[in-house]
């Protein structure tokens, strides 16, 4: 691909996404407070079978991100952290039941474990190391605080519209990170265009977002300062610090490009990949539950993605949400649709400045798949109450793999602060 025949970009960093009970009131209010307020628990793709070499433990962790309660393990043991196993990241300001797994451990000593923020609930017996996404799904029970009992009654008529039409599968905020400009980085490395990926990576500072050390490093960056830059970026954004030190050494944005870590860059092209689902799921938001003529329907349970020939004989398979219309996950070799799904689908990349046929060039292997537009809620529930913190709304509900609770908060909330979360993928893989 040539410079001159790629357009400009023109994505914008996460325009606001509609809401599927736009007519119904918000019920406001605040999350997180504190730790106990957001409890999720896992819910395993699979039990352990009760023989094997690797130990399967339960913790519980309270205010602890998974990576600090890995490390914190890792050392009361004496291991590497790269020795343990688990299915998902979880978020610091909670509290969260999890799975670890590690081998050649015995588990009398797992069950002995004193970890500050981490308390070991069971210990069982497995044939192979835990992986990521060996999940089934998460459950949260999540207490919403800075409202009234009385508001308990709109946020019970937004749950039966989400558990009626289903849940809109949006990424959260969380997959574009702090500075919400991952998909933007994925972008530039989409299009091979070095300088533009190191200018948003390393520089562009913006005093309502960077602080501190970050942003005192990016201002020297803008300032071709590389060197000044590199040692003001905190240890352990080595990702940062490398690519500074490529510039330093001499190297061109190419070069330096490649000093990133390629798992890291490769987040930030399935970061592009979700901010053009989320488009797609927006443009579609108002007939999420209807089945068009040419949709690749995707049933919910299998995982599997089949035409619709006749949205009529589908149609009822929708209402009881055993099906739901797809999107894509962008990729060179993805499935479309037809029809008006895939005129949908296509004018999303287009207004966008991309090309699918660049995820399958360079060093890009993208094939890309689809994924439902929306996902069922069932069994949702919520209450209200009153503690040493005051009146709250407890909401409870499921969520398969790969779907994020800050979606239901913002439709419950209409606010910001339903949609916060503090990493990519926490409390949601």
């Amino acid at each position: 691909m040539s410079d001159e025949s790629k357009p400009a970009p023109a994505l914008i960093p996460l325009p606001p996404l509609p809401y599927l009970t736009a007519d119904l009131p918000g019920i406001g209010g605040h999350i997180k407070l504190r730790p106990q307020d957001f409890v999720v628990t896992e819910i395993p793709a699979y039990d352990p079978a009760g023989a094997g070499t690797h130990v399967y433990f339960l913790i519980e962790k309270t205010d602890i991100d998974t990576r600090t309660a890995v490390v914190r393990i890792a050392h009361a043991l004496g291991r590497e952290t790269r020795d343990f196993g688990y299915a998902g990241m979880k978020d610091r300001r909670a509290v969260a039941r999890q799975m670890l797994s590690i081998e050649h451990v015995d588990p009398a000593v797992i069950e002995k474990l004193e970890v500050p923020g981490v308390r070991v609930l069971n210990v069982a017996l497995h044939g192979n190391k835990l992986r990521l996404g060996h999940l089934a799904g998460n459950r949260f029970d999540i207490r919403i605080r800075g409202v009234t009992a009385d508001q308990l009654a709109d946020t019970r008529r937004i749950l039966d519209v989400l558990s009626r039409r289903g849940l809109p599968n949006y990424f959260g905020p969380q997959r574009f990170g702090v500075r919400g400009t991952g998909h933007l980085l994925g972008l530039a490395l989409l299009r091979g265009d070095d300088q533009e990926f190191l200018d948003l990576f390393l520089g562009r500072p913006d005093e309502s977002i960077d602080y501190g050390a970050m942003l005192r490093a990016r201002k020297l960056y803008t300032d071709g300062k590389f060197d000044d830059a590199r040692h003001a970026w905190p240890g352990h954004h080595r990702e940062e610090r490398a690519a500074l030190g490529a510039l330093v050494h001499g190297r061109n944005a190419r070069r330096a490009r490649f000093a990133v870590d390629k798992h890291l860059r490769r987040l930030f092209l399935s970061a592009l990949q979700s901010f053009l689902f989320n488009e797609v799921v927006a443009a579609r938001l108002p007939t999420i539950d209807k089945v068009l003529l040419g949709d690749l329907a995707f049933i919910h349970g299998r995982g599997a993605v089949f035409a619709a020939l006749d949205p009529a004989v589908e149609q009822p398979r929708a209402d009881s949400l055993e099906i739901s219309p797809s999107g894509p996950l962008y990729g060179f070799k993805m499935t479309w649709p037809t029809g008006e799904a895939e005129k949908i689908e296509r004018d999303v990349v287009t207004r966008n400045g991309v090309d699918v046929a660049w995820f399958g060039q360079g060093e890009h292997n993208i094939r890309g798949e689809r994924r439902p537009l929306r996902i069922p809620l069932p069994k949702a529930t919520c209450s209200s109450g009153v503690d040493d913190a005051g009146v709250y709304i407890e909401v409870s509900f499921a969520l398969p793999s790969g779907a994020y609770a800050t979606v239901a908060l913002r439709e419950l909330m209409k606010s910001e602060e339903g949609e916060s979360e503090e990493s990519p993928g926490a409390s949601e893989d």
